[in-house]
């Protein structure tokens, strides 16, 4: 018994496409939202987002949105520094735009931080963020 009129199918095929990323530039200097980017200037925007938000701290992101870098204060530098650059791809991971990160950098051990800076590779193009812990 047929449950479709003769000649008739169903296209289980879908198109998917790109939709833009338009976002909000903020000036955190003027406190204003300064205009709007979807380009380099977004992704800097939501890389320095995603690495200043704590994971699980707040409601308005779901559980796979921001970094877990809070969790390495107080740990051994050999340890942080094997870790850090696993938890940063990770924290990354949420973001089809952000293809990987790479050449870290970390500042000597026996300070009371840990400065460290590392290249950001995105569909839009590479830029080079620079973070203290």
């Amino acid at each position: 018994m047929a449950t479709l009129p003769e000649g008739m199918g169903v296209d289980t095929s879908l198109n998917y496409g790109e939709k833009p990323t338009n976002t909000f530039i903020i000036d955190w200097s003027a406190r204003q939202i300064s205009g709007m980017d979807s380009g380099l200037e977004a992704m800097k925007q939501a890389v320095d987002i995603i690495l200043q938000n704590e994971r699980f701290e707040w409601q308005i992101y779901t559980s796979d949105f921001g970094s877990e870098l809070e969790a390495l204060v107080g740990e051994e530098y050999d340890f942080i520094v094997g870790d850090l650059p696993r938890r940063i791809e990770d924290a990354f991971s949420v973001d089809n735009r952000i293809i990987g990160a790479e050449n870290f950098v970390f500042s000597p051990p026996g300070q009371d931080h840990i400065a460290y800076s590392f290249d950001v590779i995105t569909v839009f193009g590479v830029f080079r963020r620079e973070v203290s812990l």
